[in-house]
Parts: structure tokens; C-alpha cells; sequence
């Protein structure tokens, strides 16, 4: 019951359940509440549909906290493939979408939920939990028994027109200069053997991470057989070109994606030691000093095949971090 100031007082949240495709609306309509909402990333019924339940792995573990008959509490776990060095494939979920609704809040919900989830994909013989939390939920997967893996920086290659003077001085749009957004990726660009633990790159897989994106807007550009993957985006007034992934040979990839570019700088991150971070930097990419954009964390549910608490350990690309 809501006491006249409309917070809730000594009431305990007894009823959690596996979320239902009824719930969506009234679970978009919490996060809205709890977490607000951007253009670019709208909670709309179409991107919760691309994400949990569309996605190639398999549908997210997903739970909600009820308290009268009102969804106070979410709790999401996406289903996601990880390729490793010898061949072998782990199978992980992505602790991602979690609210509570505000005057539920510092109720344990979060806690509960997420116990849960853990329980239930441990049940199932998911190997690994992994995300990328904000340093404010950060310490509460810390004492759930996560661990930190470390830090996801960010390179940045300028062009002339940033140093312009004015924060809008660059106009031109993604459609200006790249193709018509990715409707169909081709295949045949291949993918890579796996360096560390690394999401593979098939057919279904990449008609729906880049092709079908609700929100976003992918492009080519291409060259000699191999291609890179950009994503226009605004940041700070100024346009920004973001480098995804690449297929096929990295450096004739990236080297499109510079000739491409039109905007104030191009930015991208890769794992260390990754074919693709070198041919970055080749390409005059900089690492920002000190920058951290993500923190990666990770539970292992069970024994490993390999050593996953360090970043070497993992192959990854901005694909496999931005917009989900």
C-alpha cells in the first residue's frame, strides 16, 4: 500500500516469475521510469523484441519482481556465444537490462533477481556471466561474486575538421558518403580464427547484430575483398564515424574506413594483441591515455577451458560491446 507521499514503507517484494511476452509493455514502461531513454537507444517494443528475443543465441533468461499485480522489478540475461582458441564454444549469458522501479528501490530486488537468473543458468549449463556494468552497479555484481576482467578503453584517429573551430562545424551525414545501410552482410568476408574468447561471426549472427538493429544504422566500406563496419553517431556536437569490426584482411578494412571518412574523427577499440588493433594503429588510430569507457566483469558458473579474469584472455571488437 502507498502511504500519502507515495513511497513505499515495510513491504517486501514476495512474487518473482519468468517474464511473459505480455509483460513487455509494462516492463518497457519501468525502464523508461527507472532509466530514462535516449534517440538513438528508445525503449521501444521493436529493440526489446531484437535483443531478447529475436537474437541468434537463443532467448534472455529474463525475470520480473511483482508486487499487487504491478511489475516493480527486471532482471535480463542475454544469451551469447563465445568462441575459443581450440576450437571450442562456451556458452554465456550478458547480465544486461536490470531496473526497479524508484520507489522500490534499496529493497534487495536488484539482488534477488539477479541470484536467480545466475541460478537458473547454471541449471542450464551456461559456463559464464559476463557484462559491463557502470561504476554505480559495479560494486554490487563485485560482491554477488563477479570479478573484474579490466578496462575497455577507446582509439581515436582525428581528421582536419576537427580541429575547425565551432562544435558543429561538420555537417555531412553517414548517407553523404557511405552506401545505403547494411541490409544483407556478405559471408564471404569470413571471419578469423579466435585469439581469446570471441563472439563467432556467422551468417545469422551478422544479419542480426548489424542488418536488423532497431535503432542503429550500419554501413560498409569496402575494398580488395575485405570491409569495415561504421556506424555514424554525434557526440559532443561533433560527428563521429564509429569502426565496429572488420572482416577479411584488417589493415585493406580499415584503410577503407579511413578513405570513408567524413566526419571529425573516426573511433574504435580492439582487444590487445588483435591483428585488428595493429592495423589500427598502423593507420594512425591513438589510444586515449587513461580512458575507460567499460569495465568488463565476468562469474564463471563452472570450470573454464581457459583464463577469462584478465583481458588477454578475450578477443573482442566495439561490435561486441556498443548498443546492446
Amino acid at each position: 500500500m502507498l502511504p500519502a507521499s507515495g513511497k513505499v514503507t515495510m513491504v517486501t517484494v514476495t512474487n518473482t516469475r519468468r517474464l511473459e511476452d505480455r509483460d513487455i509493455e509494462p516492463v518497457l514502461e519501468l525502464m523508461r521510469l527507472s532509466l530514462g531513454e535516449s534517440s538513438l537507444l528508445a525503449r521501444t517494443p521493436a529493440l526489446f523484441q531484437w535483443k531478447h528475443l529475436d537474437n541468434p543465441f537463443g532467448r534472455s533468461i529474463a525475470l520480473v519482481a511483482e508486487e499487487d499485480d504491478r511489475i516493480v522489478g527486471l532482471r535480463t540475461f542475454m544469451r551469447w556465444d563465445l568462441q575459443i582458441p581450440d576450437g571450442g564454444l562456451l556458452k554465456c549469458v550478458r547480465a544486461v537490462d536490470t531496473a526497479t522501479h524508484p520507489d522500490y528501490q534499496r529493497r534487495g530486488i536488484f539482488r534477488r533477481l539477479t541470484e536467480e537468473g545466475v541460478e537458473i543458468a547454471s541449471a542450464e549449463g551456461i559456463d559464464l556471466v559476463f557484462n559491463t556494468p557502470n561504476e554505480l552497479s559495479k560494486p554490487g555484481y563485485l560482491k554477488m561474486g563477479w570479478q573484474e576482467v579490466g578496462r575497455i578503453g577507446a582509439m581515436v584517429r582525428p581528421s582536419l575538421i576537427l580541429l575547425r573551430p565551432g562544435p558543429s562545424s561538420d555537417s555531412t551525414t553517414a548517407e553523404e558518403y557511405l552506401r545505403e545501410p547494411i541490409q544483407v552482410l556478405d559471408p564471404r568476408h569470413g571471419d578469423r580464427p579466435a585469439r581469446g574468447a570471441r563472439t563467432p561471426r556467422s551468417a545469422d549472427y551478422l544479419q542480426w547484430r548489424f542488418a536488423s538493429h532497431p535503432t542503429a544504422r550500419y554501413y560498409l566500406a569496402e575494398a580488395d575483398g575485405a570491409a569495415a563496419i561504421l556506424r555514424p553517431n554525434r557526440r559532443n556536437g561533433r560527428s563521429e564515424l564509429v569502426l565496429a569490426d572488420t572482416f577479411g584482411n584488417p589493415g585493406k578494412a580499415i584503410g577503407a574506413a579511413v578513405r570513408a571518412k567524413r566526419s571529425a574523427y573516426l573511433a574504435t577499440w580492439f582487444s590487445s594483441g588483435s591483428p585488428e588493433k595493429a592495423a589500427a594503429i598502423r593507420h594512425g588510430f591513438v589510444p586515449i591515455p587513461g580512458y575507460r569507457a567499460l569495465t568488463l566483469v565476468m562469474r564463471p558458473l563452472g570450470e573454464l577451458p581457459l583464463n577469462l579474469t584478465m583481458m588477454r584472455g578475450w578477443d573482442l571488437a566495439v561490435s561486441d560491446l556498443e548498443l546492446l
